[in-house]
């Protein structure tokens, strides 16, 4: 009967932070072993790049136009969400037209703007 607290408090700390934890990896290594050809991804460094090649441990990953670099699997945090909810909203587009900065916008050497 002591040891009762001592084996709720394992099995609390079992249920909030091992069992989630444990998911999350086993979420993250199906994802990574499921990757193929045009997936775009997230390396953990905060990397985007799209999947172009595909080996047994380790991914041609391209980053810029021409740049493609070899990552281990382990190295894709995440599968890239395409932003799908702005792409058809042609009400809300952003008029740039009104954001151009001229030199004439700007204070002259040695005077202070508009504080």
């Amino acid at each position: 009967m002591q040891y009762l607290p001592l084996v709720l408090g394992a099995l609390l700390f079992w249920v909030l932070l091992i069992r989630p934890q444990a998911k999350r990896q086993r979420e993250l290594r199906g994802m990574q072993e499921s990757l193929s050809v045009g997936d775009e991804v997230v390396l953990t460094s905060g990397i985007y790049g799209t999947v172009r090649g595909v080996d047994d441990g380790d991914l041609q990953v391209e980053i810029a136009e021409g740049v493609t670099v070899r990552v281990a699997r382990g190295a894709i945090g995440a599968l890239k969400v395409p932003d799908t909810e702005h792409e058809h909203d042609t009400e809300h587009e952003h008029d740039t037209e009104h954001d151009t900065v001229t030199e004439n916008d700007l204070p002259a050497p040695g005077e202070k703007g508009n504080e």
